[in-house]
């Protein structure tokens, strides 16, 4: 008895077509993460992959317009209740139209610049690994 085909990753699709979708909003990477993938401009995440959909960042400077259409926070489980993040479902034009991909990445990049950049884990670790006096 076979045990059928090898399912693939939903996420690895999506996160093929991300920089032909964000072309005129400017470069992208993807970095594995906990299971899905984090998308990155300049060295800074944007956005996420998870269950094969794609999630951008939101603060209170961007996420009325999210809300306005609707669309669904990603959420994990934590403590077995369902936690909602910053980042929320991208609206399914992007894919569609670059115009629109530009504008919505533009907004979750708007929404990165406006929260302080993460400290470099070499720096921290330094700093920790230095003897105490």
């Amino acid at each position: 008895m076979s045990a059928g085909p090898l399912r693939s990753d939903p996420n690895q699709g999506l996160v093929a077509e991300l920089p032909e979708v964000f072309a005129r909003f400017g470069r992208v990477s993807a970095r594995r993460m906990f299971g899905g993938f984090g998308i990155y401009h300049e060295e800074r995440m944007f956005a996420l992959v998870s269950g094969g959909r794609l999630y951008l960042k939101t603060d209170e400077g961007n996420r009325a317009q999210f809300d306005a259409r609707q669309l669904a926070p990603f959420e994990y489980m934590r403590q077995g209740q369902l936690t909602p993040t910053s980042y929320v479902e991208a609206p399914a034009e992007i894919y569609e139209d670059r115009e629109e991909a530009a504008r919505w990445a533009r907004l979750a990049w708007e929404a990165v610049l406006r929260t302080p950049a993460p400290r470099k884990k070499a720096a921290a670790k330094k700093k920790r690994a230095a003897p105490k006096r």
